[in-house]
């Protein structure tokens, strides 16, 4: 009998926004529920994908245009779908994931200027259009953001992370965008406080699909 397949959740948000933590207190948590569970990151999660990852982050010379951009996240993900995630989902495991296509919506369809609908006919040929079981949206004020990103980057932020207040600004709209547009895809979760507390929330809204793994 072939096993159910497993559950794919994708945690987003903007820079600071706590995805990395509540990755992995949500991996935590399902394995202590014995969910077999994957933890993952995009761009990377597979060996081709970390090196398109590094060409992303810290690009050469003057950086790509942004279409270059978004047909190298375009390119990770295909191969971390194919070699890493769709494997895991079909083996009966959870996979997590700290970013997924609507980073790609965001970032480069929303504040990039591409458009959604440039990055979902990328997604749909790179990846064959899968969407996480649920994406789940962090949502932090600005104020928060800035004291986290002092914490975590000081002066060495990345190619994307040191991008204007303006863009994050507009990264940040385009979720909550999306988010109201596709409640049944999306939840969107308090990120501001104890990180327990917001693993909290995140598990509340989790509840319904971890009913038919656990019973």
């Amino acid at each position: 009998m072939a096993l159910p397949r497993g559950r794919f959740i994708a945690f987003e948000g903007g820079e600071g926004a706590g995805k990395s933590t509540q990755t992995r207190m949500l991996v935590d948590a399902l394995e202590a529920r014995g969910v077999p569970t994957e933890t993952t990151r995009e761009p990377g999660g597979t060996p081709g994908a970390e090196a398109i990852r590094d060409l992303l982050l810290a690009p050469p010379g003057a950086g790509w245009t942004r279409e270059a951009e978004a047909l190298l996240f375009a390119a990770a993900r295909a191969d971390h779908v194919a070699r890493r995630i769709l494997p895991a989902l079909e083996a009966g495991r959870w996979v997590v994931c700290d970013r997924f296509v609507d980073s790609s919506r965001a970032y480069q369809g929303g504040a990039g200027g591409l458009g959604d609908e440039a990055i979902l006919a990328l997604h749909a040929f790179g990846s064959a259009g899968l969407r996480p079981d649920l994406s789940v949206l962090l949502d932090v004020g600005e104020g928060l953001v800035t004291r986290r990103l002092a914490v975590r980057d000081g002066e060495a932020s990345d190619a994307i992370g040191g991008r204007s207040e303006e863009y994050h600004r507009a990264v940040a709209n385009t979720f909550r965008s999306l988010a109201e547009a596709d409640p049944q895809g999306f939840v969107v979760i308090d990120g501001e406080g104890d990180p327990a507390a917001v693993h909290d929330r995140v598990l509340e809204a989790l509840a319904p699909l971890l009913v038919p793994v656990t019973r």
